[in-house]
């Protein structure tokens, strides 16, 4: 009976080793993504060598020692000395119930989202100085989908292309070059956001957009500092080293300033901009992967900040105050003496400003100094709102035109009713946001009854309709053959977006 139940052991063990090698040959030829150990979530590059088990369940080697030591040390209702342990013909393992693997999702069930990708054994391919755009090119991509905003894309233009130098170089001379971090202020809806979205397209580099408002120190409810990062490293597929080139953009970056006049912990406020600290200078960060907070159940991958740029945006309510404050101290008594409102009236205030104002705001000299790019933006005139509709390459007018395309319906809108688009987004001073939610509610009848009816073939908006005080004009098609088009002719002109 011995000799046969050894027999049986010797059997069991050899496909235990024939089946542990086909893993390994699979494994050779297999996923991107990093073995992550089942227990302890500690990925491959992490925790060593994995030991592979049905199913794709991988445990590491401390684990799997912890677990045998644990087990040897307890004897669960005899079981190490039960002489029915082996026979496949007794009644198995009492009041023991096994968890059936198969029911386990994903890979080993951990999906690839918390997976880091492995790293490439060829050198990553590095950034070749040539290949890397020139600002004035740079900035004649962004003219393509802004409207104006000069000032503030030849500078990011300069700060991107100086900052890929560095990277592409290391050091030049040994000299270490620092990073272009960058600060943008200005009113909203003035295209800080979509700046930066349109730049990180332009380069193909990932993108993560993050909200200072939900950030909070360590220990606090909310997200911690390094989930910035976090979400960087999603947008690169999980590839740390792809990530470690990209664009963090911290929107509202003017909610952490310091709060005045409070004697309670300010954990949302200046012990976040110190906690950013490490992280625009450059530092080795561990951050979860998949999960915007760390705990035992998420894998940690290592990410180097160094070569990643900061952008951060905010509108900075009340900093034209500190600016015309500081400005109206040289007012003198006498003849010379300048108005006290005379700065009231001056548009473009937010172009005046400096480091000095900017802490006077709230936010920490050390803060400030690792921000070394500081531009505004202008607030956008009627002008340039009408500009936004019509110009550049994804314009709203050019998306709605695209929408009644497809149902062969030409839409056209009159110089008039983009001037009154434009009057109408000024009155409710949210920036360009403003434009699409008028379009919207003036094109959803339009966009409701157009399909009713086949005859429609071209949608006039005019001044009138937007005003209230008409509709637009609506031709129907012609078959006959006098008009080539099909569609009887307008005899007021119209000017197409």
């Amino acid at each position: 009976m011995d000799d046969h139940r050894d027999d049986k052991y010797k059997e069991t063990e050899l496909d235990q080793k024939e089946s542990g090698t086909e893993e390994k040959k699979g494994d050779d030829s297999g996923s991107d993504y990093e073995d992550v150990c089942f227990i302890c979530r500690r990925p491959e590059s992490k925790a060593g060598k994995m030991f592979k088990l049905p199913n794709n369940i991988c445990v590491c080697d401390d684990c799997m020692h912890k677990t045998m030591d644990t087990v040897s040390q307890f004897d669960y209702q005899g079981l190490l000395n039960n002489p029915n342990m082996g026979d496949l013909n007794g009644k198995g393992f009492p009041n023991i119930s096994f968890v059936n693997l198969a029911d386990l999702q994903g890979d080993g069930g951990i999906p690839n989202k918390q997976k880091p990708k492995k790293k490439k054994k060829e050198k990553a391919a590095e950034i070749d100085i040539r290949d890397i755009m020139p600002p004035h090119k740079i900035k004649q991509k962004l003219d393509e989908y802004v409207v104006g905003q000069e000032h503030a894309k030849k500078v990011m233009s300069v700060a991107v292309y100086n900052h890929y130098k560095r990277v592409a170089t290391g050091t030049m001379d040994e000299i270490e070059i620092e990073k272009s971090n960058m600060l943008m202020i200005g009113p909203t809806g003035c295209g800080k956001t979509y700046l930066v979205k349109t730049l990180a397209k332009l380069l193909d580099v990932p993108l993560a957009i993050a909200d200072a408002t939900s950030l909070t120190e360590a220990g606090y409810i909310g997200d911690d500092i390094e989930s910035v990062v976090s979400k960087l490293l999603a947008a690169a597929d999980n590839d740390v080293e792809r990530a470690e080139r990209g664009i963090i953009f911290i929107d509202e970056i003017d909610k952490i300033a310091k709060k005045k006049n409070t004697n309670s912990r300010d954990v949302s406020g200046e012990s976040v901009q110190q906690g950013m600290l490490k992280l625009l200078e450059g530092a080795e960060v561990e951050v979860p992967v998949g999960a915007n907070s760390k705990n035992a159940m998420v894998p940690l991958a290592t990410v180097n900040t160094r070569n990643i740029l900061f952008i951060c945006g905010g509108a900075f309510p009340d900093l034209d105050e500190i600016i015309k404050q500081r400005l109206n101290k040289k007012t003198s008594i006498g003849y010379s003496a300048e108005l006290k409102d005379k700065y009231d009236k001056e548009k473009n205030i937010l172009s005046r400003v400096t480091v000095e104002d900017i802490r006077k705001f709230g936010m920490i000299p050390e803060f400030i100094g690792r921000l070394p790019v500081v531009f505004t933006l202008e607030g956008l005139s009627r002008d340039m709102m009408v500009q936004i509709l019509k110009e550049p390459r994804n314009a709203i007018l050019k998306q709605y035109q695209k929408l009644l395309e497809l149902d062969e319906v030409e839409l056209l809108f009159n110089e008039g009713a983009l001037e009154a688009i434009a009057d109408k987004a000024m009155e409710k001073e949210t920036g360009a946001r403003a434009l699409r939610a008028i379009i919207e509610e003036f094109m959803l009848d339009i966009m409701y009854e157009v399909p009713k009816d086949d005859n429609i073939g071209r949608v006039t908006i005019t001044r009138e309709y937007i005003e209230g005080n008409g509709g637009p004009i609506i031709d129907i098609r012609s078959r006959s053959a006098e008009h080539p088009d099909r569609l009887k002719v307008v005899q007021q002109p119209v000017i197409g977006s």
